[in-house]
């Protein structure tokens, strides 16, 4: 990571702490993982020393929750017209945008590392695999920055940060759909099973509860790390492409 990305990173990071928005966030993130690991969960009632419904509805907390940090990412920029400033400093703009969203990942990364007690709580009720849980939290922090770099792309696209939350959402949404049996069903009435495994091949929730279950495939590593780089590139031809109008 060069001087400019870290520049970049800082910057961001500290705008995430300096208002209110970001404790905001944390504390409706871990309200939310609470209720839905506990009551919606069952939690106790399943009677297993494990984290498996505190992870269940990650993808679905994230479809609604990293929008709404993203959406600011690149539309407030370009709402208050910094971005030109911004695009004047001595910086490229890769650099501008891996700052950006390395950011928004470290903000979203320390709201997941504040759901220890959780896996404080599982320890000391039984004696749960901790190995699995760590793949959970990893796993979980990867799908983030999927979402995040989607987030990042969109809200390139629009001043409205309404607009960028509604798209980033839906977009987010079929990343989340295309693995769910309904849509797979549909497909294999008509299309070849090829075409229907590159389609299961690309959801969130089919690489997510591989890991979540402990195992570490390197090609759930790699479908998110692709995942992210195309986002993350798409995001600089868009910031290029503005420059230029």
């Amino acid at each position: 990571m060069n001087n400019n990305v870290k520049a970049v990173l800082k910057r961001e990071l500290y705008g995430y702490f300096h208002t209110p928005v970001a404790y905001v966030f944390i504390i409706i993130f871990l309200f939310l993982t609470g209720i839905f690991s506990f009551y919606l969960g069952a939690f106790y009632e399943r009677g297993q020393a494990d984290l498996e419904p505190f992870f269940r509805f990650h993808p679905w907390l994230y479809l609604f929750l990293i929008p709404a940090i993203s959406m600011r990412l690149w539309s407030e920029e370009r709402k208050t017209g910094t971005i030109e400033l911004l695009m004047t400093l001595p910086i490229s703009v890769t650099d501008a945008v891996l700052g950006k969203f390395l950011a928004a990942w470290c903000f979203t990364a320390i709201a997941l590392a504040l759901t220890f007690p959780m896996w404080i709580t599982v320890n000391y009720l039984g004696d749960p695999d901790n190995t699995v849980i760590l793949a959970g939290y990893l796993g979980s922090l990867l799908m983030a920055g999927g979402f995040l770099a989607i987030g990042s792309c969109i809200s390139a696209l629009s001043k409205s940060q309404v607009i960028a939350f509604v798209i980033s959402v839906v977009i987010c949404f079929l990343f989340i759909l295309s693995g769910f049996p309904l849509v797979l069903d549909f497909f294999q009435g008509w299309a070849p099973q090829a075409l229907v495994d590159v389609i299961s091949s690309l959801s969130f929730l089919t690489h997510f509860d591989s890991i979540n279950k402990g195992v570490i495939d390197l090609r759930d590593i790699i479908y998110y790390l692709v995942l992210i780089a195309f986002w993350l590139y798409a995001n600089v031809v868009v910031i290029d492409s503005r420059k230029a109008d």
